[in-house]
């Protein structure tokens, strides 16, 4: 049964809607900045949402879920859920979120203000929230869903991963409509464990080019819902064809070195897809400009597809969003399906003098019946998503 999308939407440094994001694509206008987190002094550049500085949820208050708020009040995605609640039942839809960070930036906060005693403060005891599975949790009480919710936390592969575990639900019959998400924020733990990893730049990110020197961080929401066809009455004309999900049990931090898990990802994707390489238009990277994965990656991307295959990273636009970049850019391959433009690789001036396959710093407009989304996280977590135009 195919699965299809019947809304999605995106929030992230460019742009605070799938809209605003398009226009900075359209311009070439990225949302980095100078490292201005408080706390941090990580020469680097992020992409901080400000948006989300305001929100106050209560008990439920995270910059996580700050931003999962924000995210769910872009576009038509909240109506679109309350719409198939009315229709199936708060039971019948699911959740499946993807985080790597959930709330930890909560965490932080509570244990630089403890009591004298060594105790969170009583605005700190937040059970629900200092919990790897906050995202799913907040995202329930704020929609009213009840149905199974899950969180997803393979580091920067969850949030793509959700896409698969949604077709399997649905194709269970456990549910009939599945709000599927990512969310990641920034906070100091994940800046300056990435900078003593001495994997952050001190440049805006140059994914792929020949004098890369690392990653920018930054943090993003998106969500999409998923049905299966034959219950769909109004849709975006996109269906989820393929999925590969893999693990390389290689290494904690570092890929396989042939990149044989991201393969094993691609080439269940194009199979399940019932596709062969040729027939991909676009693939959205992970190309975090870091030395060895994108090297890794691009390798792989120039033994397994022809050049007639036009590829992209697109964190030159957002950063690296962790455990939000799978549905990130998952959806802008999506809107890139749609809309029949593909993104050019932001800050890409002389690609890596050992990779040859198709990319360029500037956006095409192009025919496109089939895109590919590729994520590749820590420990080892791939996944590749492909999309097609119904």
């Amino acid at each position: 049964m195919q699965i299809r999308l019947i809304d999605y939407e995106s929030t992230t440094a460019a742009g605070i809607n799938r809209r605003a994001l398009r226009e900075a694509i359209t311009c070439q206008r990225s949302g980095l900045r100078r490292n201005d987190f408080p706390g941090s002094t990580v020469d680097t550049w992020i992409g901080r949402i400000p948006e989300i500085d305001d929100i106050d949820l209560g008990v439920w208050q995270s910059r996580n879920n700050a931003l999962a708020t924000l995210g769910l009040q872009q576009g038509t995605i909240a109506q679109t859920l309350q719409a198939q609640v009315k229709r199936f039942s708060a039971s019948r839809i699911g959740i499946v979120m993807g985080s790597s960070t959930s709330s930890i930036d909560r965490t932080e906060l509570a244990y630089t203000d403890l009591t004298e005693a060594g105790q969170l403060k009583p605005p700190y005891q937040q059970a629900n929230v200092h919990n790897p599975h906050s995202l799913s949790l907040f995202v329930a009480h704020y929609t009213g869903v009840t149905g199974p919710a899950m969180t997803i936390n393979t580091a920067c592969s969850s949030s793509a991963k959700v896409f698969a575990a949604a077709a399997r639900w649905l194709r269970s019959d456990i549910v009939d409509a599945v709000l599927v998400g990512g969310v990641d924020t920034l906070c100091l733990s994940v800046l300056h464990g990435f900078n003593s990893l001495q994997l952050v730049s001190s440049q805006a990110c140059r994914p792929f080019d020949q004098n890369r020197d690392g990653i920018n961080l930054g943090e993003a929401a998106g969500y999409a819902i998923l049905m299966c066809a034959d219950k769909v009455e109004e849709d975006v004309g996109v269906a989820l064809s393929g999925y590969g999900e893999s693990s390389d049990a290689h290494h904690m931090s570092h890929p396989h070195p042939t990149g044989l898990g991201a393969r094993l990802a691609i080439e269940q994707a194009l199979q399940r897809a019932s596709l062969i390489a040729q027939d991909i238009n676009y693939i959205n990277l992970h190309g975090t400009a870091s030395r060895v994965n994108d090297l890794i990656e691009g390798r792989l991307i120039a033994e397994t597809f022809p050049r007639s295959t036009q590829c992209s990273s697109t964190k030159g636009w957002m950063g690296h969003t962790l455990g939000a970049a799978g549905i990130t850019e998952a959806l802008i391959a999506v809107d890139a399906l749609r809309n029949n433009y593909i993104p050019g690789s932001m800050n890409l001036f002389d690609l890596d003098e050992r990779l040859d396959f198709s990319i360029q710093a500037a956006n095409q407009q192009r025919d496109i019946s089939h895109v590919m989304s590729n994520s590749f996280g820590f420990g080892g977590n791939n996944c590749s998503l492909i999309f097609s135009r119904v």
